[in-house]
């Protein structure tokens, strides 16, 4: 069976069929695939009941692994999965939702914001590639917005002002917006600032995108509350409707996207009922911008 793309947002997004995730792909699929989430930047794929390796496999046809040090407060002795697999659900060690003071599920609820993965890395994530296990019964759609229609819509005055402009990214800027501040000194410098392009240009077909995050706190040049007021601004721009595809989870549904194109948030659902999202992320291989100390 040949693979079939349907898109489901005038803007982006490609719904697959055709394929079944639990095989190897072959070297026709691969590119294809490639092309086709350089094109819609965001695919969904159905009823894709794969194990942790099955979708790990799958994502390295796409590039590397990255390592998921630095993007959590929880301890390694505390993981739940050790497949290699960045855990996005609600769930504890034992498997049962975390309480609701717990500190990862505090600090977890920062994937609510708005954000790109990993943008708080010097080199930041290329793409992601989520899998629901276990669906929560009301809530937890996934929203994405595309960068690149949002740029596209800008007037030329504002394109000119922020061609260049460096932004500041941190874990510690997006969980602070919620008001979690309890950081140990350990937590402080692994969760430093690093330095962001606010304008991305891609180099499969050459569209200029917005680069925004909840990670993003200051940018260069600006005071603080001026930058912070130009992000939110462009934030908001990005984020209208015209922009934006709501995904209603259904369960062993599996989403790509290229983080270098889209935004993404996550909505609230009731957290007393288990919601087991994995995802396999690969790793980019440039920064944005040459990374000096982000003071």
């Amino acid at each position: 069976m040949a693979i079939a793309i349907r898109q489901l947002h005038p803007c982006f997004v490609g719904e697959v069929s055709g394929i079944d995730l639990r095989q190897p792909l072959t070297k026709d699929e691969t590119a294809e695939l490639q092309s086709a989430i350089d094109r819609y930047a965001v695919m969904v794929f159905h009823d894709q009941d794969i194990t942790d390796e099955q979708q790990l496999a799958f994502a390295l046809n796409f590039g590397e692994r990255e390592k998921a040090r630095g993007g959590t407060v929880t301890k390694k002795e505390d993981y739940r999965l050790t497949t290699g697999l960045n855990d996005v659900s609600n769930l504890g060690k034992d498997g049962k939702p975390l309480p609701v003071d717990h500190r990862t599920h505090l600090f977890n609820l920062g994937n609510c914001l708005w954000h790109s993965d990993s943008s708080f890395r010097p080199i930041p994530a290329k793409y992601s590639i989520l899998s629901a296990r276990i669906i929560n019964p009301k809530g937890g759609n996934t929203e994405f917005a595309d960068m690149r229609a949002a740029y596209d819509a800008l007037d030329a005055e504002t394109k000119a002002e922020i061609e260049n402009l460096i932004c500041e990214h941190s874990l510690m800027y997006s969980r602070g917006s919620l008001g979690f501040l309890d950081y140990s000194e350990e937590e402080k410098q692994m969760f430093k600032p690093v330095l962001q392009r606010l304008v991305r240009t891609h180099p499969a077909h050459g569209r200029k995108s917005l680069y925004l995050s909840s990670h993003a706190g200051a940018v260069r040049g600006m005071s603080v509350p001026e930058g912070r007021l130009l992000l939110r601004d462009l934030t908001e721009h990005a984020t209208q409707p015209q922009f934006v595809y709501v995904h209603r989870w259904r369960l062993h549904d599996l989403v790509m996207w290229d983080n270098r194109q889209t935004m993404h948030r996550v909505r609230r659902y009731d957290q007393a009922q288990p919601r087991d999202m994995r995802r396999a992320t690969v790793a980019g291989t440039e920064p944005t911008v040459a990374q000096e100390a982000a003071e």
